[in-house]
């Protein structure tokens, strides 16, 4: 009878879990760049027959099922990396990428310490020396990994193959990085992100749209009708709690006492 108790608890888990992603995209749908994340789970079912042969366990003996909850077991989040809306700002420096592929960023920790991250947020500005950098002051890097210089007392012009052209002359290019599997990628804070061993890089045929930024690819209203649906789940699993509670107290305070 308690199995049932701690298969209801893994599903509260589980739909908090849910909701805390959903409640991250909320809070990110104004986030430029920024892409939503989903939550996975599996039933018992679907992981029993997985677990009784897995050998990685101790002594390379699967688990037996007296070990194992029988509820839910939560699974890693996923990006998703679709496109989001492009919104006009007339501001040359704003950067929108059209196809697959993040702008290159140099990114200085709060120790100093400089890595290359990416991003589709292109709210980008110019410094008073005439560096291109993001709006936290993280430097754009070229196609070549440098950083993008201008003269800012100069119109500058930004075609859709990244080139950044001053008085007509070619003077950077705008770097834009693709990799072969976006697993290899990890969230790093809002709007950026890291890769990770094994990562590797590809070709692109994406386009900057200078004058636009990318935004988040939420959409309200689908994340708070799933949020009303976690709502609900999480309510189901309490009412199964309740029910057993109240079955439990039936059974050592009532039926025993009739027994004695």
């Amino acid at each position: 009878m308690l199995k049932g108790l701690y298969t209801a608890y893994t599903g509260m888990v589980n739909e908090q879990h849910r909701m805390d992603t959903l409640t991250n995209n909320l809070a990110n749908s104004a986030t430029v760049g920024f892409k939503k994340e989903g939550a996975t789970s599996q039933s018992f079912k679907d992981v029993l027959a997985y677990k009784i042969k897995d050998n990685t366990e101790a002594l390379r003996l699967g688990r037996k099922i007296g070990d194992m909850s029988m509820g839910v077991k939560i699974g890693e989040n996923y990006t998703d990396y679709s496109e989001g809306p492009l919104k006009e700002t007339e501001n040359p420096y704003d950067l929108a990428i059209a196809g697959p592929g993040f702008f290159a960023i140099e990114f200085t920790n709060k120790a100093g310490v400089t890595s290359t991250k990416y991003t589709r947020d292109g709210n980008f500005t110019l410094t008073q020396e005439g560096a291109l950098v993001t709006k936290d002051g993280d430097f754009v890097l070229d196609n070549r990994g440098e950083h993008i210089e201008l003269n800012p007392l100069l119109s500058t012009e930004i075609l859709e193959n990244g080139g950044v052209y001053q008085d007509g002359r070619l003077v950077a290019t705008i770097g834009i990085t693709d990799f072969e599997d976006y697993n290899y990628l990890e969230h790093y804070g809002e709007n950026l992100f890291q890769t990770v061993d094994g990562f590797q890089e590809r070709n692109t045929d994406a386009q900057v749209i200078s004058g636009y930024l990318e935004h988040s690819n939420v959409q309200v209203v689908k994340e708070m009708v799933d949020m009303i649906n976690v709502s609900r789940a999480y309510e189901t699993n309490q009412k199964v709690v309740q029910t057993y509670d109240s079955s439990l107290d039936i059974a050592v305070n009532q039926i025993g006492r009739l027994n004695g």
